[in-house]
């Protein structure tokens, strides 16, 4: 099968689990042409084994200090040339489109009457989950930024729907065996400030913070260490921690919980799934949030115990397993069996 698949560039996340599910598709055998858009290609990190692949201008949300910014955001949005990418975008000879969230490719396989599979987590929320209140506007732009026919939506728990569990990185199955180092916490906060990062962790000066997004300057300084993007040095520093402290996204928290990580998020405000995503975790019982950079959350979670691993399945195997049968419309045994397999 010829196979288009769209990648949002705007966060790691997309790519990593994107990532997955391309190696696993062309190990089966179909041929994967790859799209990304929302990110400018020097500002890709570690994307040559998703080649070959097209980098589009797309849509992306800006972001400050937490928050989102909805003006910067439309000032930035370039409509004509969203829409020349998607009049032009060659579908020629494709039988299936798979969107991470991408919208040219979902446009695109609208306009042409393509065949189009939403994958990943923005697509759990077309079913009865967790979900804040936010506004209509929020709402409508989960719902519609790239709406797809079938969805293969991911989350931490199936809530009762048709929903995928998390896609966890290979390596992770590979060696997940590494020590845990006592005292040492992972730290992912993009969408937060350096000025603002580094003095909210300065006085724990009993934990080792292995700090990576946003920063400044690489190093360490006592007890932080500031990291540099390095796909390899993030996993290995995320088997080695006993906890993790991340913006409420949706693939680290996965990787934390399925390795059993102690987890405290800070959803990104204005932003409807990282709130959603907190709130989820909170009901599930999984971990803990803070709606701001609050020292006392922090002293209290420190303390808390680890937690068991989740072992998550394969995902990637039993969505590839769908789209290569061919009958996108007979989901459920793909889902079940995929969550039947948790813990093995």
């Amino acid at each position: 099968m010829r196979i288009l698949f769209g990648i949002q560039g705007t966060g790691n996340g997309h790519i990593s689990r994107s990532r997955e599910l391309v190696s696993r598709l062309r190990e089966d055998g179909h041929e994967v042409e790859v799209v990304i858009s929302g990110r400018k290609q020097d500002e890709l990190k570690e994307v040559e084994m998703l080649e070959p692949l097209r980098v589009l201008k797309g849509m992306t949300l800006v972001t400050y200090k937490g928050k989102m910014n909805y003006i910067d955001t439309m000032f930035q949005l370039d409509l004509g040339r969203l829409m020349a990418d998607v009049l032009t975008l060659d579908m020629s000879g494709i039988d299936l489109v798979v969107t991470d969230f991408e919208p040219v490719t979902s446009m695109a396989a609208r306009l042409k009457g393509l065949p189009l599979v939403g994958f990943g987590h923005q697509y759990a929320f077309r079913y009865r989950i967790p979900v804040a209140r936010g506004n209509i506007f929020e709402r409508y732009t989960l719902l519609n930024f790239a709406p797809a026919r079938y969805n293969a939506g991911l989350h931490w728990h199936h809530f009762d729907q048709p929903i995928f569990p998390p896609v966890i990185p290979r390596s992770l199955y590979e060696v997940a065996d590494r020590q845990e180092v006592p005292g040492k916490i992972l730290v992912y906060l993009p969408f937060e400030e350096p000025e603002d990062v580094e003095p909210f962790l300065e006085p724990f000066s009993d934990r080792q913070f292995y700090i990576y997004g946003k920063i400044d300057e690489e190093g360490d300084r006592g007890h932080l260490h500031f990291k540099g993007y390095s796909r390899e040095g993030f996993l290995r520093d995320l088997q080695e921690s006993q906890g993790v402290l991340c913006n409420a996204g949706f693939e680290l928290p996965g990787e934390a919980l399925h390795l059993g990580k102690k987890l405290l998020v800070r959803p990104l405000d204005g932003q409807i799934e990282q709130e959603s995503n907190a709130l989820g975790l909170e009901e599930l019982g999984y971990g803990r949030s803070m709606h701001s950079l609050d020292s006392r959350v922090l002293s209290e979670w420190l303390e808390e115990e680890k937690v068991e691993p989740h072992a998550y399945s394969r995902t990637v195997d039993y969505i590839a397993e769908w789209i290569g049968a061919g009958d996108l419309d007979d989901i459920g045994r793909y889902v079940d069996a995929a969550w039947n397999d948790c813990g093995a």
